[in-house]
């Protein structure tokens, strides 16, 4: 026997075993749900890594070639060798770029735990096999049926001879040795093209419409002669009455050796639909950010004294989506986007209240006061880490439920993720180069291929429609302009800033040469989203990451990339002003955004008429007299306008304001139910007189007193629908000024993200995990003095106290390490090693393997000890 065969592993857990510390820490971080609990040692840890969900998660990360690899090695023997692998995936004519790109998916499959052995001796591991292999329930990607062995395992031995016999082969003594004669003749490319090539014409139509898949086919009980002669020589076998199928052996000669019919070694290109000036794009992508910002303030204005009210089941309703949609002058797609930014930003939420009601937070009027850069910054990192979906509102749920916006099932845990990556392959391209849509979409399918139905029907997955999605969101939020990636954009991902490495990374010259999508070497993790990058991985302050690898920001990384933004931002704003140009139409023009005091005031004292580079604002009785009601005087309107337009105040606008004021607050209305007091009889003359007021049940309590039923708002309102302007008083006669009271919810955080799994683990969390693995299977495989019967698997040392007390008192004089059995206070048991230093009062003093640090432990929570053996 070779030394290579003594030292080959023999499962999975002496292959990790063989491992260093960077390797295990590669695969824990591409796969954290094996680190969740920290696994006491290797074998348990392997033990995980072959469950079905784990796996099942680790194949669906790969990457469609190293996929390709997995599938190949499920229809391999097992175990196969590399120049096997090699020949299912390059087939018999090789190809170049299989073989050069076959290293990298290996080493990917091995760094994840799913392939183990040398490699003279690969070993899928048992639960992938199961996965992947073909079955008659769940054909194999690949199209290749079963063995020959597999599909003649229930027939009759004389039936075999007799295929035998047809197939030119001499007839053996038993079954077994006839399968192998068979299986060696299908394997024989020579021979099995020698006996094709007597095959009738329809037979070998028949085989090729088999060869690719699915292998099965229906046959008659009298079959037609072609189909009887591949019968007979087992070329077709029977598996069910009027089943047959096409063996995998005979496929794989049909196929020329490959596994599949087109292997996909190398990502494919995004390409470049259009390429504008990266000055264009920064100035396209800050518009639609100060639009983006407008219209959040727009919204969330609206919504200041109390927004919708909240579902029974959570969300908005669909009239309240339409309500806001026309009043942002948007889409109801495009209103819910805005309404869920809002709530992922932790801006707006439920107030809590028995009338449960949507308004601003207080965190709201701290995100106000920030300069505009910063609150985009805050806008785009939310909606860059937000789980909630605004795509899916107006869809159904499983339970065919309409999916409300700020509803419950919106939130998609991959959304985070697929975001990242669309906004990474656009950080791969040359400034301001727009990309095609649907090679982008082409790049996403080959980095998490679709498995199942869904694979060739072209129906579009969840990831698909993310990736849509997010190239229509991010030119909404000004993450991109004119579809390029705009420079704060690329700094709020940690990109490298323009003309860097990032340049050369999005050549497409540049990136054939590299292994797959910029993959590294074997062994090394896969390209895209197969590893995305964990909150561990810090970043020097003066290097950036390659936009080929750009992953989910840790919170201080998204602190360091948001200012970044902010700053590349904040000069391509526009500048607040603090002017505006009144008209002699009753209208004032604000030529771009306005400072805030300045806007309030004049939200107040005009209606918005047009929006755009251009703000126009128009003045009305209405708005005028809503000035008045908010506390201003005539001589404040005038001095506001005076202060603050650089055209003169013209004549009507003045007219306006004075003969507003003149009427303002001539009528009072009270409480009598409520009551109109003026000292003018002559003018609830004129209102008595008015059929309008009919529907107010007016009388007349003195000569200038008129009384209804109806309560004082309803009264304000109906005399003011009438023309008047009156004012609503006190009990002590005063004016009541009525401001408008902002309704703000109990301090609220904003929605947590739905992760993916177990988040990625940081580089401390990983070293203590490692160091713990490595200890627990120290202690679980260390070699030990039999102590009473002998222990099996897992099993803890079980001593006397006296006899542990002993053991521990002679290791203390002697240095010599010991294996305890150890159960807390929680009731977990566990291996460790330890060499004692002291024992006193009840507890053992020593240096601890397992935790890499010295402890001490009561002697009453020890199940026993063991001596290391002395090797």
């Amino acid at each position: 026997m070779s030394p290579e065969a003594h030292s080959a592993p023999r499962s999975l857990a002496e292959a990790l075993r063989a491992r260093d510390d960077t390797s295990l820490a590669a695969l824990l971080r591409s796969r954290p749900d094996l680190i969740t609990p920290v696994p006491t040692d290797l074998t348990q840890l392997a033990t995980r890594a072959g469950t079905r969900a784990s796996v099942l998660r680790a194949l669906e990360r790969l990457d469609r070639f190293a996929l390709q690899t997995a599938e190949a090695l499920a229809v391999a023997p097992d175990p196969a060798s590399y120049d096997t692998l090699l020949g299912l995936m390059a087939g018999d004519a090789g190809h170049e770029t299989v073989a050069g790109a076959l290293p990298r998916a290996l080493g990917t499959l091995r760094e994840q735990a799913l392939v183990w052995g040398g490699n003279d001796r690969l070993r899928l591991v048992r639960t992938a096999r199961e996965l992947l292999a073909p079955s008659p329930q769940h054909p194999s990607p690949t199209g290749l049926g079963p063995t020959v062995q597999e599909a003649t395992s229930g027939m009759s031995p004389g039936r075999i001879q007799d295929i035998v016999t047809a197939a030119g082969l001499p007839s053996t003594h038993d079954s077994v040795s006839a399968v192998t004669a068979l299986t060696g003749l299908f394997t024989h490319r020579k021979k099995m093209a020698k006996l094709l090539a007597g095959a009738p014409e329809a037979a070998r139509e028949v085989l090729s419409r088999l060869a690719w898949g699915p292998p099965y086919g229906q046959v008659t009980a009298d079959p037609a002669a072609h189909l009887r002669w591949l019968l007979d020589r087992g070329l077709l076998l029977p598996t069910a009455p009027g089943t047959v199928v096409l063996p995998r052996e005979v496929a794989l000669h049909l196929r020329e050796g490959r596994a599949h019919r087109v292997p996909e070694p190398l990502p494919p290109a995004v390409a470049p639909a259009a390429t504008h000036s990266p000055q264009v794009v920064d100035a396209t992508a800050a518009g639609q950010a100060y639009t983006a910002l407008a219209t959040v303030e727009e919204l969330l204005k609206d919504w200041d004294e109390g927004g919708p009210a909240v579902l029974r089941a959570g969300g908005l309703s669909v009239r309240d989506l339409k309500r806001t949609a026309v009043a942002l002058d948007v889409s109801e797609p495009v209103a819910a986007f805005w309404t869920e930014l809002a709530y992922a930003a932790g801006l707006i939420a439920s107030d809590g209240e028995a009338d449960e009601r949507y308004a601003a937070t207080p965190a709201y009027d701290e995100w106000r006061e920030q300069p505009p850069a910063e609150r985009w910054a805050r806008l785009a990192q939310a909606w860059l880490t937000a789980t909630r979906t605004p795509g899916l509102v107006g869809g159904r749920d499983a339970k065919d439920r309409t999916l409300s916006a700020l509803g419950p099932g919106l939130d998609r845990s991959a959304a985070p993720e697929v975001r990242h990556r669309v906004l990474s392959l656009l950080a791969g391209l040359p400034r301001g180069a727009a990309p095609d849509a649907e090679s982008v979409l082409a790049r996403l399918r080959w980095e998490r291929p679709l498995r199942g139905a869904r694979r060739d029907s072209g129906e579009d997955d969840l990831r698909t429609r993310l990736a849509r999605w997010t190239l229509s969101e991010a030119e909404l939020l000004g993450v991109t302009g004119r579809g390029a990636l705009s420079a704060h954009g690329r700094a709020l991902l940690g990109a490298p800033p323009a003309g860097g490495p990032a340049g050369k990374a999005g050549d497409p010259a540049a990136r054939a040469t590299e292994p797959a999508g910029g993959a590294p070497a074997p062994g090394a993790p896969a390209a895209g989203l197969s590893e995305p990058a964990g909150p561990g991985d810090k970043l020097p302050v003066h290097h950036h990451r390659s936009s080929d690898r750009l992953g989910p920001l840790s919170p201080a990384e998204q602190a360091v990339a948001g200012a970044a933004a902010a700053r590349l931002l904040a000069p391509l704003l526009p500048e607040p002003l603090d002017h505006v140009l009144l008209q002699a139409d009753l209208t004032a023009v604000a030529p771009g955004p306005l400072r805030r005091p300045l806007a309030d005031v004049l939200g107040v004292l005009a209606d918005v008429e047009s929006k755009g580079g251009a703000t126009v604002y128009r003045f009305t009785p209405a708005s005028v007299r809503r000035a008045l009601d908010a506390g201003r005087t005539a001589a404040d309107l005038h001095a506001f306008l005076a202060e603050h337009s650089r055209t003169p105040v013209p004549q009507p606008l003045a007219y306006l304001i004075d003969d507003v004021a003149r009427r303002h607050g001539h009528l009072r209305v009270g409480a009598a139910s409520a009551y109109v007091r003026c000292d003018d009889d002559a003018l609830l003359n004129e209102i008595l007189a008015d059929k309008r007021a009919a529907a107010l049940r007016l009388r007349r309590l003195a000569p200038t007193v008129l009384a209804t039923q109806s309560d004082p708002a309803t009264l304000l309102e109906g005399l003011r629908a009438m023309g008047y302007a009156p004012a609503a008083e006190s009990a002590e006669g005063d004016v009541l000024i009525t401001r408008a009271h902002a309704h703000r919810t109990p301090p609220r955080t904003a929605p947590e993200p739905v992760p993916d799994g177990p988040p990625p683990p940081d580089t401390t969390l990983l070293a203590a995990a490692i160091r713990a693995i490595r200890a627990g299977d120290l202690a679980a495989t260390a070699p030990r003095k039999a102590v009473g019967e002998p222990l099996t698997g897992g099993e803890l040392p079980r001593t006397s106290a006296a006899d542990t007390l002993a053991t521990m008192q002679a290791a203390v004089l002697t240095g010599d390490s010991v294996w305890i059995g150890y159960v807390n206070a929680d009731g977990a048991a566990s291996q460790r090693v330890i060499a004692p230093i002291r024992v006193e009062g009840g507890f053992v003093t020593g240096y601890d393997h397992t935790a890499d640090e010295v402890r001490t432990y009561p002697l009453h929570r020890i199940t026993g000890v063991a001596e290391l053996a002395d090797d």
